[in-house]
């Protein structure tokens, strides 16, 4: 049986790190105008249905909108603070041999 070694991963360059950052950030910023419009525009439309039962599904609707939208803002972000670690880290850390 013959033995192969696996291939050497390299780390990414601090420039590709930052710019996919800087793509989260936007895709981070954009999604927080999202948010607020959809609350905003939750808040200045009242909800005009008769029954209680359509009532409360318009209002868990509202909710799972609104929720996912902030979601996606705090994944955003969170991955555009990560991928600044990492551009830091590959820069300013010592070069395995």
């Amino acid at each position: 049986m013959t033995q192969t070694t696996p291939p050497q991963k390299s780390l990414p360059s601090p420039l590709s790190c930052l710019t996919g950052s800087l793509l989260a950030g936007t895709m981070s910023i954009a999604m927080y105008t999202m948010t607020i419009k959809i609350a905003t525009s939750f808040a200045t439309n009242p909800m005009i249905q008769k029954t209680t039962m359509a009532n409360n599904i318009a209002a868990a609707l509202r909710t799972l909108v609104i929720g996912s939208t902030a979601l996606g803002t705090a994944i955003f972000g969170i991955i555009s603070i990560g991928l600044i670690g990492l551009a830091l880290q590959v820069a300013f850390g010592k070069k395995q041999s």
